[in-house]
């Protein structure tokens, strides 16, 4: 999946709703939406850094020698 497609787009709007809803609902605290919209961030974060690394060892056209 590149990082740059609809798809990928997709996913990473999904990641946000999932994790900021997780968050927000039934959080009873003052900072609820600030503390949801950071952790969201986050989640959106951290699934484009995985899909730089999966992607960048993805199409490898000089794999490591030996791998055994």
């Amino acid at each position: 999946m590149e990082i740059k497609s609809f798809k990928f787009l997709v996913i990473v709007v999904l990641t946000f709703i999932i994790v900021f809803l997780m968050k927000y609902v039934g959080n009873t605290n003052a900072d609820k939406l600030e503390n949801a919209i950071i952790n969201g961030v986050g989640g959106m974060i951290g699934i484009t850094i995985g899909m730089f690394f999966y992607n960048r060892s993805k199409n490898d056209k000089n794999p490591p020698q030996h791998f055994d």
